[in-house]
C-alpha cells in the first residue's frame, strides 16, 4: 500500500504514519520544519517539507509526488485558532491564520493530488463534528467550527471533481487526546487512528462525498 499523509509532524497525522509504517505500507508524509521531518524519517517515511499556509510551498508539492499512485491520501493539516465561549469576534490575525491553515491550505493542496492518486484511491480530510451545522448544539470555538464547516465544503467540491477516480470523505476523528484535544478527551490517538484506518479500508464508492465519524457512522453536514 502507498500512503500520503499531509500534516504529519505530531498528533493524529504522526500516528497515521506510525501505524501505516508498522503495517508495512510505503508512506510519504509532510511536515513544516526540520524537526518534524526528522521524526518522520525516523519512522521510515519519505518526508516532504510543506507549509500549507504558504502558496509557494503548496505549489512545490506537486513535483515530488507526481505519478506516485497513492492508494490512500489523508489531509490532516490544521489548527484550532482562537478559543471562545459565545459570540466573541476573533482577532483578525487569528481568523486569517486559522482560515489559511484549515481552508485555503486544503484548497491549494487537494487539487494537486489528482494525478498522484491510484485508480480507486481513497482520499480523506480530517475535519471535526464541530463543523457540522445539522448536529450543532453549542457555539464555543466558533472560529474553529466555521473553518471545519468550510473545509467540509471544500471536500464536497473535491468529491464532485474526483468522482470515478477516488472515494472522498470528511472524517470526524473523535475527541482525541492530542495537544488540540486535551488530556480529558475520550480517545487516545492510537485508538482514533486505528478506527480511522479500519473505516478507510472498508470504504466503498457508495460512501463517496460523505461526512463520517471515525467508526464509519454518518454525520450530518
Amino acid at each position: 500500500m502507498n500512503v500520503l499523509i499531509v500534516g504529519a509532524s505530531r498528533g493524529i497525522g504522526f500516528e497515521f504514519v506510525r501505524q501505516y509504517r508498522a503495517a508495512g505500507a510505503r508512506v510519504t508524509a509532510t511536515a513544516r520544519d526540520e524537526a518534524g521531518l526528522a521524526r518522520l524519517r525516523a519512522l521510515g517515511a519519505e518526508a516532504l517539507a510543506l507549509d500549507v499556509t504558504d502558496a509557494a510551498s503548496c505549489a512545490r508539492l506537486a513535483w515530488p509526488i507526481d505519478g506516485a499512485r497513492f492508494d490512500v491520501a489523508v489531509y490532516n493539516a490544521g489548527v484550532y485558532g482562537q478559543d471562545s465561549r459565545g459570540l466573541q469576534p476573533p482577532e483578525q490575525s487569528v481568523f486569517d491564520a486559522t482560515m489559511h491553515a484549515n481552508v485555503l491550505g486544503a484548497m491549494r493542496v487537494l487539487p494537486s493530488l489528482r494525478e498522484a492518486l491510484a485508480p480507486g484511491a481513497k482520499l480523506a480530510v480530517i475535519s471535526s463534528r464541530m463543523g457540522s451545522i445539522g448536529e450543532r448544539a453549542a457555539n464555543f470555538g466558533w472560529l474553529y467550527r466555521a473553518s471545519k464547516a468550510a473545509v467540509n465544503s471544500v471536500l464536497k467540491d473535491v468529491s464532485i471533481d474526483y468522482a470515478g477516480r477516488a472515494t472522498c470523505v470528511a472524517f470526524h476523528p473523535g475527541w482525541v487526546r492530542t495537544d488540540m484535544g486535551g488530556a480529558g478527551a475520550d480517545l487516545s490517538v492510537e485508538e482514533s487512528v486505528s478506527s480511522l484506518r479500519r473505516t478507510l479500508a472498508a470504504l466503498t464508492p457508495g460512501e463517496h462525498g460523505r461526512f463520517l465519524n471515525h467508526d464509519g457512522s454518518p454525520i450530518a453536514w
